[in-house]
C-alpha cells in the first residue's frame, strides 16, 4: 500500500460495508496515467512517483448508489495536490482570465434568491461559504450585505480570501457558530467522509436555516465508464470528470445525495419558481439569457443536475 493513500472500506455516503467493484487501474498504467499527466500539466504538474503502487479503484454501494474511490489521498498527499500540483498562482491567473461577467452575475442572482427566500434584511443573515475556493461567492454575498464567513482546505486560497476581508473559520471553530445559509459549491465530491461532514454542518444551521449542495452529476457515470473515453473534455457528453482520479473521490446522483442528506437528518426543499424568476438577471449573449430562464425548470421540474437545497427535518 502506498504511504500517501488511505483505504475506505465503507461507503462514505451511508457507511454500508456492502459495496461492489466497478473499475480498477494502476495509477501508473494507461489510461489513468495519461489522464493525470494531461490534467495536471497545465495547472503545475504532477509527481507520479507519489502514486507508485496505488490503484484507482471505483466501488459502488448498492444501498445508496454512491460510487466512490476506495484508495484516496491522505492528508499529506492532499496538501501536495492542492498546494503544489495545482499551483496556486497559475490557478488564480486562470480564474481571473475565465471568470467573465456572466460568472459574477450568476453568483449575484443565486444570493438574491436566498435573500428573497428568507425575507430578511441582508444584514440579518449569517452565511457560511464552505469550501470557498478563491472567495468569489463570499465576496458577492458580502457585497449584497450578508455577514459572511468562509472555510477552505487550500491554505493559499484561504489566505487570498482573507486578504480581501473575508472572515475565515477553521474547522475546530465551526461548532461555535450558527448560520442561516450554508453554501457548498463543488465540495462534497472531494471529501473523504462526506456523511460525517454533513452531520457537522447540519449542527451549524440555525432553526429555519438551509444548506445548498451542488456537485457534479454522476447519474450516468457507469455508461461513460463503459465508453472509457478518458480524453473527453470536461462538460462533454462522455466526460469522466465526475470520477476524476484523486480529486472527485465521491460520485453522486440526485438520489444518492438525497439519501445521504436523509441519513444526516436533512430534507430537501425547493425554492419557489416565482422567487427564482423574480431574481432573474438579463444576460448577454442571448444563449446565456435563455439558459438562465430554463435552469429553474431543468433543476426543479425535470429534476436534472445536482443542485439541491436542504433543511433540518421536522418532527415526524
Amino acid at each position: 500500500m502506498n504511504k500517501h493513500f488511505d483505504i475506505r472500506n465503507t461507503c462514505p455516503g451511508c457507511s454500508s460495508d456492502d459495496h461492489i467493484p466497478l473499475y480498477s487501474c494502476d495509477y501508473l498504467a494507461p489510461p489513468i496515467k495519461h489522464y493525470l499527466l494531461s490534467f495536471y500539466a497545465p495547472q503545475g504538474g504532477i509527481d507520479m512517483e507519489c502514486l507508485k503502487g496505488a490503484r484507482f479503484i471505483l466501488r459502488e454501494c448498492p444501498y445508496c448508489g454512491m460510487i466512490f474511490q476506495q484508495e484516496i489521498p491522505n492528508d499529506l498527499l492532499m496538501h501536495i495536490l492542492y498546494e503544489d500540483w495545482i499551483n496556486p498562482s497559475i490557478a488564480l491567473d486562470q480564474i481571473r482570465k475565465t471568470a467573465d461577467l456572466n460568472h459574477y452575475l450568476h453568483l449575484i442572482q443565486e444570493i438574491m434568491i436566498v435573500l428573497r427566500f428568507f425575507r430578511k434584511p441582508p444584514g440579518d443573515l449569517d452565511v457560511l461559504d464552505f469550501g470557498m475556493g478563491w472567495g468569489h461567492w463570499s465576496l458577492a454575498a458580502r457585497a449584497l450585505g450578508c455577514n459572511v464567513y468562509g472555510m477552505e482546505l487550500s491554505k493559499a486560497q484561504a489566505a487570498h480570501a482573507q486578504s480581501l476581508g473575508i472572515h475565515i473559520l477553521e474547522w475546530e471553530a465551526l461548532p461555535g457558530y450558527q448560520f442561516d445559509f450554508i453554501n457548498t459549491e463543488q465540495v462534497f465530491e472531494h471529501l473523504s467522509d462526506p456523511l460525517k461532514t454533513l452531520h457537522v454542518l447540519k449542527a451549524s444551521l440555525k432553526e429555519g436555516g438551509i444548506m445548498k449542495i451542488s456537485v457534479p452529476d454522476g447519474s450516468d457515470i457507469k455508461k461513460r465508464l463503459r465508453k472509457g473515453d478518458w480524453d473527453a473534455p470536461k462538460g462533454s457528453r462522455n466526460s469522466l470528470n465526475a470520477v476524476s482520479p484523486l480529486e472527485h473521490i465521491n460520485c453522486f446522483s440526485r438520489d444518492t445525495l438525497i439519501t445521504m442528506a436523509d441519513l444526516a437528518g436533512l430534507e430537501r426543499i425547493t425554492i419557489p419558481l416565482h422567487i427564482q424568476y423574480a431574481c432573474s438577471i438579463i444576460r448577454n449573449p442571448l444563449s446565456a439569457m435563455t439558459k438562465n430562464l430554463l435552469l429553474p425548470l431543468y433543476r426543479d421540474v425535470f429534476k436534472k443536475g445536482i443542485y439541491l437545497f436542504f433543511r433540518i427535518k421536522g418532527p415526524g
